[in-house]
C-alpha cells in the first residue's frame, strides 16, 4: 500500500509469453507512462534487461498484471504471471503486488487504433501503463504474488 507521506516510484509489467510490457509511474502525480516492451521466450525475459530497468528506475514497488478469466478464475497464464512476479521479488528484492489486468490489452488496442497505430502487436507497454494506473487510482487493489 502507498504511504501518503512519501511519493513512490513504480514499475508496472504486463506479462506475456512473447512480450512483456513495462511502464513507469509515481504516486506524486498519480500517473503512469509506457516505457518499453521486452521480448520473452515462452514467458521468460532476458533477466539482465529486467535488472537494467530496475536499476535505472529504482522502484519502491513493482506492479504485475494478473490475467484473470472473466469469471474471476485463474488460468495457466495467471499462474505464470504469478511465477514471474515471485521471480522479480526473489531475484531483485523488490516489493511486488499483483493487479487484475482484465481488458487492459483490449483497451490498449482500442487506444492504439484511435491514435492511428497500425501495429497493434506493439501495445504491451500501454497495457502495462493501464495496469499501473489502475493501482495508482486504487492502491488497495494490489495483492501479493
Amino acid at each position: 500500500m502507498a504511504e501518503v507521506n512519501k511519493p513512490k516510484r513504480l514499475l508496472g509489467f504486463d506479462y506475456g509469453l512473447k512480450q512483456i510490457g513495462v511502464a513507469s509511474g509515481q504516486t506524486l502525480t498519480s500517473s503512469a507512462t509506457g516505457l518499453t516492451i521486452l521480448k520473452a521466450v515462452d514467458g521468460i525475459p532476458n533477466w539482465s534487461q529486467v535488472e537494467k530497468l530496475l536499476t535505472e528506475w529504482d522502484p519502491d514497488l513493482v506492479v504485475v498484471g494478473l490475467p484473470l478469466n472473466m469469471d474471476d478464475s485463474e488460468s495457466e497464464l495467471s499462474g505464470r504471471a504469478r511465477k514471474f512476479a515471485r521471480r522479480l521479488q526473489g531475484r531483485f528484492a523488490v516489493e511486488v503486488e499483483m493487479v487484475d489486468e482484465r481488458l487492459t490489452s483490449r483497451e490498449a488496442k482500442s487506444m492504439g487504433r484511435e491514435q492511428g497505430n497500425q501495429d497493434l502487436t506493439k501495445i504491451d507497454h500501454v497495457a502495462a501503463a493501464l495496469i499501473l494506473q489502475s493501482w495508482l487510482d486504487s492502491p488497495s487493489i494490489g495483492s501479493p504474488p
